[in-house]
């Protein structure tokens, strides 16, 4: 009886159970009045019924409103919760009397619509409601004051991602303080995209003033001010901050970190500033947190604490430096790390291995070094950037095991090296591989399952891959990009092979050791994929392949290829006329058929290095880049010529006979940054409308032409020009003074001409100068300016020679110009060449050149390293004593002070210019001994100190007896080897009579001495084995010291002469010898570190073995393998 008791009092509360669902069941059938109200809603609502996925099923013959899609009843029947999110309505809600009757309303999202007007006031009415989210539903303009009566909101979301342009959502009048102040209970507050600009700086005050217990805070994109105050310390429950996209301009304050419950912090895009709290990274419950794009906001990563939370952490585009700490393996959760575009060094912790959640990896653009770690327990990473390191090693297998869900992979521009593991390429998730731009040698092998490949992009470009291209490569059916330009690959390549990629969009062969067979593209049967980019650069065409039916192609670059004849008329179709990249230089095209129409969206037009001949063919109206240089084009250009290149950046014509006047018509062209009409046969004077309000202008080449007339004074304020180069024609006059506004230049040449002027003090505060040359006018006067300090700090090149300059060489001159004296940023810079940028988001640029006259022999520099460096002072009327400061020049390479009426001793200094390689300072009046510190100028190839009135013995070195005696003749004191006057050596004094002794020791030191030298000298004097393997050693120890400068140097064997013409080498025969140099100068270009200049021939010796890797262009789609081109010379002609 006792159980039966029990046993009622345990079925009881289960039967009351049973009873309250029955209740709640029959409660909660939907009111007649609720459902009512939410036809009549529907009813007032425009929206598109054929994408509605909610309004569209609401039914009046279904008689439960509360199982409506998007709406939730009480216990009572009311409706308390009303979701019409993502409904595409349109209109209708800002008046409707039934949704403001739903007094029972606790939620109300109308997220992603397409309203276009504003808040309604009527939702104040609804007084109940704890949850509004009216996100990116299109409201406009002020937020209504009366939503402020909402005082039980606990969530409040007026976001938008896309503001309106003219009618943003803000909140200016009530202001934030007014609108949150009695809304207590809000605990999560989304103002994105909001404009809060009329807050200013109170926000902070007024968040933490109304909102205690606020947990989430997203005020992205709100035009707020920082900086971010204590008072939001006060909020001590927040557990979400999202500030992104606001100009704080502020730092991150510490107390950040003392936000307990904080899993989201996001400032991405604030411009903020200072170092980073190290102690936020190590919040224990922090998931997320995101710094990008604030490029000045430095800091590191600390240690990181076991068991962290972090999931998510994004550093992109900061100023963060450091290493990675081996205990982001703490980090197991992590599952995107985004470092990229920061200054991170070190190598990549091994124990990356170990994060198994880890989904999204970039660490590109930084300083990583080291290998690459491997990723065999990530089996989830889907995204792998390294790409823009220092990354070292070989790839193996191991690298990619395991990694079946990898869809992107881009591991370029480092220095990996080794074979290609085929297994790369049969990752079976892998959609897009980037390996360009390492070190990466041998033959690719192939892989396997490559017609059920995913692959649609492979870009090895600019490797040292050799060998034949793959087969399976040619058979990646999904394949869109493929990308082998810049390697050794080898072999013929049919174009009907390229057939079998029917979805391939972009191919690039360019530079490699291909043969491409264009014949199967003119073959009916031949369906060759429709591409949009196709470089076939350097790949021994010989014909234009067959591109007429090729109706999306918008970049086509058959550059370096032996095509001859005609540009065929159909190449302007070629797109459907869409074609705006045509790249033929370097070939040999002799005209274009006609008629020629050019396509009407040709952006790059570049026909220069050909054989074309004839009138200059009219570009069209949208080219801004535009090269027809150095072909065979004659007559004068069109009087209208500017009228077709007005929107053009670039226009060069250099290098042809052409004729006639400038046309005033070039000065319509708004846009101009390069102009280069070098080397023609142009007359008449510059057109002063040229230089008139022309502030883009950057580079002006004039030179060699028949110009004439008086330099125009018309060089406007804020002139851009960074090269001026008028050389070589007759102008007359004083150089203008307006040159004083052009603070930018970096090249100035005026040589070979009438100019009577001053040397040009006005240039004096140009700190950018790096070229200058006077040479052959009629400049006078001496070199002092009045304000010398810091002149000129970047000049490398200085040439005035052959004017009537006069007075002493100043000391502090030499003093400043600290672009010749080597240090470590120097040697850095000096691996580029001086050029000029005109087009900043692509690879095209101006490649400077200048002439220099060494011996009679002119040499034109057509690439000018940045630490090449060079002082012409001759044939002026120079005296006085040659500066000590001179030797502060260290990386000096050519210094010529000739013919000129200097005197005093050769300075000691010199021997500190271990640079040297060629040093005149003949036909002077120097006295004195030359300094024995010179046999220490182990570089030095030309050396010329006769006629002076030096005297003394000639200082012994293993270079200075390379030398003939020509370059000491004239001195009538000197004596000693190479002179055959021997130096006559004073009687000793008479012995001691108290000691008749010899010195044994010091006499047994000399035959020691003699003994060594001899023994050293004669195998170079007389055995020829002996000099090659002195040669053999000093090459390797010049090749350690070398390669910091972006070149090498090679010792040379006498006889070889190379002429480097299309950018290829050649070895011609040997040349014959000729004691009496009567023989011309060879003509070509030479490597100015790969030769070695012989002034007894006239002629450039070239080492056979010694490689020129040269760009073949001003601009280059890709570049060049080499990255570190050396010095190219053209030389002339001898006088």
């Amino acid at each position: 009886m006792r159980f039966l008791h029990f046993l009622w009092l345990f079925l009881i509360p289960f039967f009351q159970i049973l009873s309250g669902i029955e209740i709640f069941l029959v409660s909660s059938q939907c009111l007649d009045h609720q459902k009512s109200l939410l036809l009549k809603l529907k009813g007032t609502l425009q929206y598109d019924s054929g994408l509605s996925t909610k309004l569209v099923r609401w039914n009046q013959n279904t008689s439960e409103c509360c199982n409506w899609d998007g709406v939730s009843c009480d216990l009572s029947g009311h409706v308390i919760a009303l979701e019409l999110d993502n409904e595409t309505i349109s209109s209708g809600v800002e008046n409707s009397s039934a949704l403001f009757s739903l007094q029972y309303l606790e939620k109300l999202n109308l997220a992603y619509n397409r309203f276009s007007v504003g808040i309604p006031v009527g939702i104040s009415n609804l007084t109940n409601l704890k949850y509004l989210n009216l996100s990116n539903a299109g409201f406009l303009g002020q937020i209504p004051m009366v939503l402020s009566r909402l005082t039980r909101l606990v969530t409040l979301d007026l976001s938008t991602l896309f503001p309106d342009a003219i009618q943003p959502l803000k909140l200016e009048n009530p202001s934030l303080t007014h609108f949150i102040e009695n809304s207590t209970e809000l605990r999560e507050l989304y103002l994105d995209g909001v404009d809060l600009s009329a807050q200013r700086t109170d926000w902070c005050q007024s968040l933490s003033s109304s909102l205690p217990n606020l947990t989430v805070l997203s005020l992205r994109t709100c035009q707020i001010s920082g900086p971010i105050d204590e008072s939001l310390s006060q909020l001590q429950f927040l557990s979400i901050i999202r500030l992104d996209q606001n100009n704080l301009s502020t730092t991150v304050p510490e107390y950040f970190s003392n936000f307990s419950n904080i899993t989201t912090l996001t400032l991405g895009s604030c411009n903020l500033q200072g170092t980073f709290p190290e102690r936020i990274f190590q919040v224990s419950v922090l998931e997320v947190l995101d710094l990008s794009n604030n490029k000045l906001l430095s800091g590191s990563i600390p240690n990181f604490p076991r068991y962290g939370s972090l999931r998510r952490i994004s550093l992109s585009y900061t100023n963060f430096s450091g290493s990675l700490p081996e205990s982001i393996s703490n980090l197991h959760n992590l599952s995107r790390l985004e470092l990229s575009n920061c200054n991170f060094n070190g190598s990549i912790p091994s124990t990356m291995a170990k994060l198994t959640n880890l989904i999204y990896l970039d660490f590109s653009f930084n300083n990583f070094t080291g290998f690459i770690p491997y990723f065999q327990r990530s089996k989830k990473l889907t995204y792998l950037d390294l790409s823009r390191n220092g990354l070292t090693g070989q790839l193996s297998r191991a690298h990619f095991e395991g990694l079946s869900e990898l869809v992107y992979m881009n591991l370029g521009d480092n220095s990996l090296n080794g074979i290609l593991p085929a297994d790369i390429f049969e990752l079976p998730s892998l959609q897009q591989l980037f390996l360009y731009s390492n070190q990466f040698v041998g033959q690719v092998d192939e892989f396997r399952n490559a017609s059920s490949s995913l692959l649609d992009t492979i870009d090895l470009n600019n490797n040292n891959l050799n060998g034949s291209i793959p087969k399976s490569m040619l058979e990646v059916g999904k394949l869109k990009v493929l990308s082998l330009s810049s390697n050794f690959f080898s072999g013929t390549v049919p174009l009907y092979l390229i057939g079998k990629l029917s979805n391939l969009s972009r191919l690039e062969l360019s530079y490699n050791n291909l043969t491409v067979d264009a014949s199967s593209s003119n073959s009916t049967s031949f369906a060759f994929p429709q591409l949009n980019i196709l470089k076939l650069a350097s790949c021994r065409l010989h014909k234009f392949p067959d591109l007429k039916n090729q109706s999306r192609m918008i970049h086509l670059d058959l550059s370096n290829n032996q095509i001859q004849g005609a540009i065929p008329n159909w190449i302007w179709g070629i797109g459907g006329g869409a074609l705006a990249h045509l790249n033929l230089s370097f070939n040999h095209l002799e005209s274009v058929e006609q008629p020629y129409n050019a396509s009407s969206n040709l952006v790059v037009f570049d026909l220069h290095s050909n054989h074309i001949k004839g009138d200059l063919p009219i570009p069209p109206p949208s080219a801004i880049y535009v090269d027809y240089s150095s072909n065979n084009l004659s007559n004068s250009m069109p009087p209208d010529i500017g009228n077709s290149l007005a929107l053009a950046s670039f226009f060069s014509v250099a290098n042809n006979d052409i004729t006639g006047i400038i046309p005033e018509s070039i000065c319509n062209i708004s846009y101009l940054k390069v102009l280069d009409l070098s080397n023609n046969k142009l007359s008449g004077t510059i057109p002063r409308c040229l230089l008139n309000n022309r502030t883009a202008l950057g580079v002006l080449n004039l030179g060699n032409n028949r110009l004439h007339g008086v330099i125009p004074d018309s060089f406007p304020i804020g002139c851009s020009l960074k090269t001026l180069d008028l050389s070589r024609n007759t102008f007359e006059g004083k150089l203008p003074k307006s040159l004083f506004n052009c603070t930018f230049l970096e090249v100035l040449n005026v040589g070979h001409n009438r100019l009577v002027d001053q040397f040009p003090c006005m240039l004096r505060n140009s700190n950018s100068l790096r070229v200058l040359v006077l040479r052959s006018n009629q400049f006078n006067g001496n070199l002092t300016c009045e304000i010398t300090t810091n002149s000129w700090q970047d000049l490398q090149i200085i040439d005035i020679a052959s004017n009537s300059f006069t007075g002493v060489l100043n000391a502090e001159c030499f003093s400043n110009w600290r672009g010749m004296m080597v240090a470590h940023d120097y040697v850095e810079t000096g691996r580029s060449h001086i050029q000029y940028k005109f087009l900043q988001l692509s690879n095209f640029y101006y490649q400077d050149t200048v002439t220099l006259t060494i011996k009679g022999m002119e040499l034109e520099l057509v690439k000018i390293l940045s630490v090449f460096t060079s002082i012409d002072f001759s044939s002026n009327g120079f005296h006085g004593v040659i500066p000590d400061t001179v030797g502060d020049l260290i990386s000096l390479y050519l210094l010529n002070l000739s013919h000129n009426a200097l005197e005093g001793p050769i300075p000691k200094s010199i021997g500190k210019l271990q640079m040297l390689e060629s040093l005149d300072l003949s036909t002077n009046q120097l006295s004195g001994e030359i300094p024995s510190e010179l046999a220490s100028l182990t570089f030095l190839a030309a050396l010329n100190l006769s006629f002076n009135n030096l005297f003394g013995k000639i200082p012994q070195g293993i270079q200075l007896q390379t030398f003939s005696g020509d370059s000491f003749e004239g001195n009538r004191g000197l004596c000693g080897f190479p002179l055959n006057n021997s130096c006559k050596t004073d009687a000793p004094p008479a012995p001691s009579s108290q000691d008749d002794s010899y010195d044994w020791q010091f006499i047994f030191t000399g035959v020691g001495y003699g003994v060594g030298a001899a023994v050293s000298i004669a195998p170079l004097l007389f055995y020829k084995r002996g000099r090659k393997h002195c040669d053999k050693h000093l090459e390797r120890m010049l090749k350690l010291m070398f390669p910091r400068f972006g070149f090498t140097y090679t010792r040379f064997d006498p006889g070889k002469v190379v002429a480097v013409e299309h950018y290829e080498d050649e070895t011609p025969d040997d040349t014959e010898d000729n004691d009496e140099g009567g023989k011309e100068a060879s003509l070509g270009r030479y490597c100015v570190f790969c030769s070695k200049l012989d002034f007894q021939r006239k002629e450039a010796i070239h080492d056979p073995k010694c490689t020129c890797h040269m760009s073949s262009s001003p601009i280059s789609f890709p570049p060049t393998p080499s990255s570190s081109s050396p010095l190219l010379v053209i030389c002339h002609k001898k006088f």
